[in-house]
């Protein structure tokens, strides 16, 4: 990925927002009801705020006609898209969004096309300003998920419903343009599809060629191009297509004026027949091979090819203009805004090369529900975009800057985002490779994260973690960095030149404070203070750490943010002092309070755990009320929220409460361990009885459920823990 460059050669930043309405047996999943954006028109407003200018919008056929094709509701749409043109923003309409449509028909009925036609005439009608279109969304792989892998409605699973899958939703965006354009002439046609590319072992190049072909079936239909001669026209023939509504096709073109690729980093797919390399899950049959469709990104030693050789590919076959109408990833902040910022480029490469790219979407603004199992229950999975809306109010990302500065014709600026993401280097490798060559990028040397208190294991688990992500990071311990001396403090920051600090460092034992106050105070008060202030000197950004022992278990819910601190010890009070002087010194340092922390590292659960399996009682304390936190989900937290530019406090726990002694006795039930060897013991009177921590500005750890489950599979995959526990 290069450096910094102009992120402005011609290109636009459009948006996006995640709109899908799919059926599942009886079950319908509208993401944009799941996410709210239904019920808040401000959220156009806060679209308009990124610079955004043109904006794939949903007026979706099952929203405005769900009961009858002749009763509308046209409320939502009266509200929305006159505030879109009052903001100067160009909507994109889009009429069926990986849907089957309304309940009364289906994508295999035939009257579909002709029900999506007078839709589509009504929409025109009641918004006849509007000028672009997209009748039907993805009709290939909406027609793969829904006919031929049995995912969506309706649920087949036959090349001959695949087959009727696909012309029914080509027809449906003929239909509808024809009807469109009788109200404004000038209306374009903006298709997508998603467009990767299908590499194979030598054995099953038979399979990727002919899916190499049936990628770019949507636009080959809709540009006419479908007659004998085609390549795949045996298959439509084979497979139920007749020869007359194939020409019919032909007769009745409609390219688009746009060609939009949607482009994921799972587009690019590798088909491989050696199964013992893969869990059985992923093993399928084409009833001649068994093998594995699986992620080229994960397996092929060369990776992906990328955006701009889709897009290469796109402007070779069609020469018509083009644009990446989609472009998301589900990963941590950074690597979202890689993403973007990868795909962009490669899309500038493309235009500079000659093709004629447009823009490139920032797709699923808002986020997007459920795509990790491809929309098929509610599993509550979501992944943030330029907005997470897990908050009372849509929070912006670190996503949303990068967005604003390319819609600005800005360069982004930030040293995570001058490494490669985690498709272009040696961590993405799920399976044995495959293939020769390779593109695999090192981390660079940039300017790093100062990770302090280096011995501890907060600290190496900050360093894990950054590595594993791609962020660069420098690991001081006390003896490099006394944190208490503004000295030292100011000459290795001046050296090192950090963008920003993690402050690991600190007096952890709470009941040795009562005796080593001065100690204690120094470390967990005056050391932050310390560094706050060189921070905020040097421009640096800074997080620190406090705890649930800042208050005093009096209010027996859980404490926010906006509660008033009041310690029992000592201990606390270090805390307590640390927050309110770290942030007179710097507003802008992010203060992260948490509490009980566990992992395979660290702690007294695992090491109960192991008693356990020797045959030992053990005791754990059944008194106090805490929120224990698995300690990999408040370091990917904590870094989502550095660089998303968050400031202030935070209260970052896994969601739900329970005592030393309960949390015990549950990991004991999972290893099949008797959990009535865990024996209650009294607490320590200096901490307060009830100090469970939820948060008030947003809830963005897992749960206590969840964050057990991912604990006790984790030390069961860990050899180190294998030897202790079943």
């Amino acid at each position: 990925m290069p450096d910094s460059q102009t992120p402005h050669s011609g290109l636009e930043l459009w948006g996006g927002v995640e709109c899908t309405v799919n059926r599942v047996e009886d079950c319908t999943f509208d993401q944009i009801a799941r996410s709210g954006h239904l019920v808040r028109p401000d959220d156009l407003d806060r679209i308009a705020d990124l610079g955004i200018k043109t904006l794939r919008y949903p007026a979706l056929w099952e929203h405005i006609s769900p009961n009858h094709p002749d009763e509308r509701d046209w409320s939502w749409l009266d509200e929305r898209l006159p505030r879109l043109r009052e903001l100067g923003i160009r909507p994109i309409a889009g009429l069926v969004h990986h849907g089957s449509g309304p309940s009364y028909t289906s994508l295999l009925d035939d009257s579909f096309a002709t029900g999506l036609a007078d839709h589509a005439r009504a929409v025109a009608e009641r918004f006849p300003w509007i000028d672009a279109y997209t009748p039907v969304n993805e009709p290939l792989t909406t027609a793969r998920f829904s006919a031929l892998y049995g995912i969506w409605y309706p649920h087949a699973r036959d090349d001959y419903s695949f087959v009727r899958c696909l012309l029914n939703q080509c027809k449906a965006t003929i239909l509808a343009m024809r009807e469109i354009r009788r109200v404004n002439p000038q209306a374009q046609l903006i298709q997508t599809e998603d467009l990767g590319k299908i590499y194979a072992t030598r054995k099953l190049r038979y399979q990727s060629d002919f899916e190499n072909e049936r990628r770019w079936l949507t636009w080959d239909i809709l540009c006419g191009r479908i007659d004998r001669s085609h390549r795949l026209w045996w298959y439509f023939r084979k497979f139920g297509g007749s020869e007359a509504e194939l020409l019919w096709f032909k007769e009745n073109a409609c390219p688009p004026d746009v060609i939009g690729v949607n482009y994921y980093v799972t587009s690019e797919r590798f088909l491989d027949e050696d199964v013992s390399q893969y869990p059985p899950n992923l093993v399928g049959s084409n009833g001649k091979h068994v093998y594995v469709d699986v992620e080229a990104v994960r397996v092929r030693r060369p990776g992906i090819a990328g955006a701009g050789a889709m897009l290469t590919e796109a402007w070779q076959r069609y020469r018509l203009p083009l644009a990446i109408t989609e472009a998301h990833l589900g990963c941590t902040r950074e690597e979202q805004q890689r993403w973007l910022l990868d795909v962009w480029r490669s899309a500038e490469s493309a235009r500079a090369s000659g093709a004629d790219v447009r823009a490139v979407t920032a797709w699923s603004l808002f986020g997007a529900y459920n795509w990790n199992c491809l929309l098929s229950r509610d599993d509550g999975c979501y992944e943030p975009g330029a907005f997470d809306l897990r908050a009372p109010t849509p929070r912006e990302t670190g996503l949303a800057r990068v967005a604003r500065s390319l819609a600005q014709g800005e360069a982004p600026s930030n040293p995570a985002l001058e490494q490669p993401g985690w498709w272009r280097r040696d961590i993405r490798f799920e399976y044995m490779p495959r293939g020769t060559g390779g593109n695999d990028l090192p981390i660079k040397e940039t300017q790093p994260i100062l990770i302090t208190g280096g011995n501890g294991k907060l600290a190496q688990a900050f360093a894990r973690h950054c590595r594993i992500r791609g962020l660069a990071c420098k690991l001081l311990t006390r003896k490099e960095l006394d944190i208490t001396n503004p000295t030292g403090v100011c000459e290795v920051l001046s050296e090192l030149r950090p963008w920003a600090v993690l402050n690991a460092a600190g007096f952890s034992d709470v009941e040795a404070a009562e005796n080593q106050i001065e100690r204690c105070m120094a470390d967990n008060a005056k050391g932050p203070a310390i560094l706050a202030e060189v921070c905020q000197e040097q421009a640096c950004r800074l997080v620190t750490f406090s705890c649930d022992q800042v208050f005093d278990g009096e209010k027996h819910t859980p404490y926010t943010e906006d509660d008033r601190p009041n310690p029992l010890n000592i201990y606390g009070r270090s805390k307590a002092v640390a927050e309110r002087v770290t942030l007179v010194r710097m507003p802008t340092a992010l203060v992260i309070r948490t509490a009980a922390l566990f992992d395979l590292e660290r702690g007294s659960l695992i090491e109960a755990l192991r008693q356990l399996q020797n045959g030992h009682r053990v005791e754990a304390d059944g008194s106090q009320v805490i929120s224990p936190t698995y300690v990999p989900h408040l370091v990917n937290a904590t870094l989502d929220l550095l660089i998303d530019e968050e400031e202030g406090i935070w209260h970052l726990t896994n969601e739900g409460t329970s005592t030393w002694l309960d949390l015990l006795k549950e990991c004991a039930r999972e290893y099949d361990l008797d959990p009535e060897r865990v024996q209650e013991r009294k607490g320590n009177t200096r901490r307060p009885d009830f100090s469970a921590l939820t948060s008030s500005r947003a809830w963005i750890m897992p749960t206590l459920e969840e964050a057990l489950s991912e604990f006790t599979k984790r030390a069961r995959e860990t050899s180190r823990t294998r030897a202790y526990v079943s």
